[in-house]
Parts: C-alpha cells; structure tokens; sequence
C-alpha cells in the first residue's frame, strides 16, 4: 500500500466509490485549488484506491492552526488491514510538517469503526459535545 497527497481532479474522479456521493466538479475543483485543503489517497498493490482522508486546516487568532479530519472512508474489500490508521497518521505527519498544533475529528457516539480506526491511530477522547447545525439550503 501507498499513500499519496491528491492534487488531479482525474484522481478524485477515479477514487470516486471512496466518498459518499459521486464528486461535483466546481466543489472538486475549489477542494483542490486550496491549500489548507488536503485529499490523501490509499492504493493498493495494483494501484487501485482503497482509501481515502480528507483535512481541512483551520486557523484562529489566539491559537494557531489545527488540522480538522473531515472525512475518512475505506473501500469494504479493504478494511480492516490498518488502511484507515495509516491514512490518519499520514494526516497528522502531514499536519506536523505544515505547522499544526494538534488534529481533531468528530464522529457519531454509535461508529464503532470509526472509534476504533481513531484510537488505533493514537486519538485520544476528550469530551462528550453537542453539535448543531444550520441547514443554509433550504428557502
């Protein structure tokens, strides 16, 4: 297995059973062209993507930048072989080279793959939160 930073629109594309929905291309684009927005790419040995992880960095005033873990997905033939830690720990090398001060993600109470993918990856749980969120799509 090898794990690449994304850069081509053809490579989302190709990765495109990996995200919850097909990609749109003027979001593809924008994800992209921007960089504190970061694609990392899981291949197998017949240089087919089995996983995937997306980082958004984020910067505030008074505390720096961090890494946000936006989106971890790994294709069903290929769980369960470590694919996923090693995606998020290519993040968080990534982050370290890039400055960030710490790395966080947000998950649902009942994703036990996803617990579980994260404390392997060194994770640690900090806190129970409530999470609201607006809905700007609607008239």
């Amino acid at each position: 297995m090898r794990i690449e930073r994304v850069t081509a629109e053809a490579e989302v594309h190709r990765a495109a059973d990996l995200f919850d929905a097909p990609p749109i291309e003027a979001a593809t684009r924008r994800f992209l062209a921007d960089p504190t927005h970061h694609l990392l790419l899981a291949y197998d040995d017949a240089d087919r993507p089995v996983g995937m992880i997306t980082g958004v960095e984020t910067t505030h005033p008074d505390k720096g930048t961090e890494m946000l873990v936006y989106e971890l997905g790994v294709a069903p033939v290929a769980r369960l072989q470590g694919i996923g830690a090693a995606l998020v720990d290519a993040l968080a090398e990534l982050a370290r080279g890039r400055g960030c001060y710490g790395m966080w993600v947000a998950t649902e109470n009942d994703n036990k793959a996803a617990l579980a993918t994260y404390r392997r990856a060194g994770a640690l749980e900090e806190m129970t939160f409530t999470l609201l969120s607006w809905d700007l799509n609607q008239d």
